[in-house]
């Protein structure tokens, strides 16, 4: 039948019982099944991750402008990595950092949630933390 209409035989669903074929033009079915991919590829939410640094010396006055800077990331709905950095001989400090981030988390406990716990990694020990928001 595909024959004598000059288009082709496809196999839509190969599991079903029986099998589902259709008699369409190919070339039209890939062109179609390409663009339905590209629109749930756009449609796909895509997750912004915004950094905040600090050094393990941070002061009052510097932590409060870098909190009322991710309060409104993450009121946009983007993740925040907030993270310290320890440069030189400062890494003696680790639990300053440690400190210093439970508290930027615990400050934002209201806007978003800790996805992961402060952890070292090299010279940084970082806090990770979603929106509770939805965009």
């Amino acid at each position: 039948m595909a024959k004598e209409e000059g288009l082709d035989l496809v196999e839509i669903s190969p599991k079903a019982e029986p099998p589902v074929c259709k008699i369409i033009d190919y070339s039209k079915f890939k062109y179609e099944q390409k663009k339905k991919q590209k629109e749930i590829k756009a449609k796909a939410q895509k997750t912004v991750i915004k950094e905040i640094r600090f050094g393990p010396n941070t002061d009052d006055h510097d932590f409060n402008f870098k909190l009322k800077h991710a309060i409104n990331f993450l009121k946009e709905g983007a993740k925040v990595r907030a993270y310290v950095h320890f440069y030189g001989r400062t890494i003696v400090f680790k639990e300053r950092g440690e400190i210093l981030l439970l508290k930027f988390a615990q400050a934002l406990e209201e806007y978003g949630k800790v996805e992961q716990l402060p952890k070292l990694e090299r010279k940084r020990m970082y806090v990770i933390l979603a929106s509770k928001v939805k965009k």
